[in-house]
């Protein structure tokens, strides 16, 4: 071990997307890259576990047990919300709320000491039950650069990757110095978690320009890097902040939305849609009637769509429909209220014919 060696962010394993075969190419690569990140103009709530019961219990090499908490104090919440606010600055179109209930968050966060540093990707959280952790800080994030780790786990949740392990980098790793350098402190890694966040190399990355500047950039000692050559001798220190390429892959994902601008929707009117892959639609809707209605995609598209209901000003999540791969199109059924706002995203992964896809609800 060397003493420069850090803790690292250790990804939880998350079960892939199972798509049909057959699927194009083009298909594939848009699917993979845009699957885990979200409808633009969505709120993501956050939530800090504060009861004296949240918490898990661990087996000491003793054989004792001991409770560890997973609430964090004042400072340690602090360093978040400022790296929430900093990612908001870059004029994004997510917004992000603190918010007192964990049963109204998708972002649960808590500060488990020993339990390392992680969260799920994008819309991963959503899978994680009410009552439990979406991302953990296992150690001091008021430390001289450790507020790194908090814009590191925040862009995660974004729907960005661990950047090192870009395919397009050509980085050459000495294999069994890595492995030997994770086992020991601070991050006692088994091989196949240090394979899993290091050696591994992604089918999903933010470009095809690698960024060793990146804040989802991990920092490596000389002599772990077999190639390119002078990062063998030099090692890899990122400088801990949002990159200049960081700031445009997510303002191109994410750009700012203004909401008046959505159209209104009609019962029984098809919308043809115009987008290029990665790109959204947005429409208002304000119903005639109190009753059950369906929404809709058409066209040989796959597409994801999502529901909000206007609440004050406030978007709420109501349905959303995933058809990716799918030999059909997303379609909502939900019960929508005479006198309330209800704000339609639907977001384009591929389409192969260009012009023929549109949206309706009915």
């Amino acid at each position: 071990m060397t003493e420069n060696t850090v803790p690292l962010c250790g990804l939880p394993p998350a079960p892939p997307r199972i798509l049909p075969e057959g699927l194009s190419r083009n298909r594939l690569d848009a699917i993979i890259e845009l699957g885990d990140k979200w409808v633009n103009g969505t709120t993501l709530r956050y939530y800090f576990f504060d009861a004296e019961t949240d918490g898990s219990k661990v087996v000491l090499p003793d054989g004792s047990v001991e409770f560890v908490t997973w609430a964090g104090a004042q400072e340690q919440q602090d360093a978040v919300r400022r790296s929430f606010a900093e990612w908001k600055a870059l004029g994004i179109g997510l917004n992000f709320t603190e918010v007192r209930d964990r049963n109204e968050a998708e972002v649960r966060i808590g500060f488990m000491r020993g339990d390392g540093s992680w969260s799920y990707v994008g819309r991963d959280v959503l899978g994680i039950g009410t009552g439990e952790r979406t991302m953990n800080f296992g150690w001091d994030l008021t430390a001289p650069r450790a507020r790194q780790t908090a814009l590191h786990e925040i862009g995660h949740t974004l729907g960005m990757m661990h950047e090192h392990q870009n395919p397009f980098a050509g980085i050459v790793w000495d294999e069994e110095a890595v492995y030997a350098e994770l086992a020991g402190a601070p991050n006692f890694w088994d091989r196949e978690t240090t394979f899993h966040n290091i050696i591994r190399k992604l089918d999903r990355v933010a470009g095809s320009v690698w960024d060793a500047k990146s804040v989802m950039h991990y920092p490596f000692r000389p002599g772990l890097i077999v190639s390119p050559p002078e990062f063998g001798t030099s090692g890899i220190n990122p400088p801990g902040t949002i990159s200049d390429l960081d700031a445009a892959y997510i303002r191109e994902w994410y750009p700012p939305l203004d909401p008046s601008d959505a159209p209104t929707l009609k019962p029984f009117e098809s919308r043809p849609l115009a987008l290029r892959p990665g790109e959204q639609a947005d429409f208002l809707i304000e119903p005639d009637a109190s009753r059950e209605y369906t929404v809709r995609a058409f066209g040989p598209a796959d597409m994801v769509t999502v529901l909000f209901e206007d609440v004050e000003g406030d978007l709420r999540y109501l349905a959303g429909d995933d058809d990716a791969g799918q030999a059909r199109n997303a379609e909502l059924r939900v019960r929508l209220f005479k006198g309330r706002r209800y704000v339609l995203r639907a977001r384009l992964y591929t389409s192969w014919e260009s012009n023929q896809t549109a949206v309706m609800y009915w």
